[in-house]
């Protein structure tokens, strides 16, 4: 393949990227089917399957009933017979239903038959939040798919990384899950018009800084992001790691940042207890105590169900003002809150991203 610098460039929201990504794999790859509720839907899952199934033909893309579990194993069973499946979950919360499928069978088989079977399957599921959802349709359950042995688990945040980490985990043998979060469709990126590939297993450094580094995934990332611009107003250089996979996590990027910076924070938007944030801080202080001027911190969401009234969502999720508070906290620098909270502020709710996005669907 030609590299990224070889290609045209144009800006593309983050669900275009997605769309064109698996668009340019069923070209490239006539065996690739896609399956899921509401693939052939006019709404499209949020238009990332638009004009699919009028191009590649109902053999290739089609709905699927409302049996998660039994579905997926179906998906798994043509994996293992050398058709790879693009499966669709429209909301995280779904596959909850395909755990036994997804842990007990896709997992494992590689394993079990010692390497000579492959499942080359990608489960893609999405985070909702926001229109009132609530505890069983707006989850972040990444750290249960990140606990299993033989699951990779990517969370690209951005669209160019969307592309191309989709074509990538739809080129792998073993199943990847690909997790997007609702509230990053419509963000735009550059992003190239031909096909091409990005890493699944490492993170990136987003943004240079000295003073502090902050790991984030997914949309955690993006508001960590504008919470680095905030805190350079005040003098706090950050530099932002975007995990990108959680499965595996690149603890060697993470580790140098840390022993430039000598401070880490680690934004999640899933629960503290067990969650992504934990794993990572524990990491970093085995590998960098001696590196570490102060204790880590973990910004995440409360070990709550999560809301369904928009008004406590103001207080549930953490954003870029809250995370920018909480690092100023690990530097003293309380008088420099309001600057960094004006700066920030904002008229929407945390229900909704902004003025223009519709939902839930």
């Amino acid at each position: 393949m030609l590299s990224i610098k070889d290609k045209k460039i144009r800006k593309l929201p983050y669900s275009e990227a997605i769309r064109e990504g698996i668009d340019q794999a069923m070209s490239e790859n006539q065996d690739l089917i896609i399956i899921g509720e509401g693939v052939p839907d006019p709404k499209s899952i949020f238009e990332t399957t638009k004009g699919l199934q009028e191009k590649y033909g109902k053999s290739r893309v089609f709905d699927m009933p409302l049996s998660e579990n039994g579905v997926t194993g179906i998906c798994i069973g043509a994996a293992l017979n050398g058709t790879p499946v693009l499966m669709i979950h429209q909301r995280i919360d779904f596959a909850l239903l395909a755990m036994d499928q997804i842990i007990n069978n896709a997992a494992k088989w590689h394993y079990m038959f010692n390497g000579q079977s492959t499942v080359p399957i990608v489960i893609r599921v999405i985070v909702g939040r926001g229109w009132g959802q609530g505890p069983q349709h707006s989850q972040n359950l990444q750290a249960l798919f990140a606990h299993i042995p033989g699951l990779k688990v990517i969370t690209p945040s951005t669209a160019k990384d969307a592309k191309g980490m989709m074509i990538s985990a739809l080129k792998d043998k073993n199943p990847v899950i690909f997790i997007e979060h609702r509230w990053l469709h419509h963000i735009e990126d550059e992003v190239p018009e031909s096909i091409y590939l990005s890493d699944i297993s490492s993170a990136k450094i987003l943004r240079s800084g000295s003073d502090v580094t902050i790991v984030a995934n997914s949309l955690a990332t993006i508001e960590s992001m504008k919470a680095a611009e905030a805190l350079a107003l005040v003098g706090v250089e950050v530099e932002v790691v975007d995990l990108r996979s959680i499965k595996p996590i690149d603890f060697d990027t993470i580790e140098k940042s840390v022993i430039k910076t000598k401070k880490i924070a680690v934004v999640d938007h899933s629960w503290r207890a067990g969650g992504i944030a934990g794993e990572v801080v524990s990491t970093i202080m085995e590998r960098c105590f001696d590196s570490l001027d102060q204790a880590p911190i973990r910004i995440t969401s409360p070990d709550h169900v999560t809301p369904t009234s928009h008004y406590l969502a103001d207080h549930y999720y953490q954003d870029a003002e809250q995370i920018a508070i909480q690092v100023l906290h690990m530097f003293g620098y309380k008088s420099k809150v309001d600057t960094v909270r004006e700066y920030l502020v904002t008229s929407n709710s945390k229900d909704v991203p902004n003025r223009d996005f519709h939902g839930p669907f």
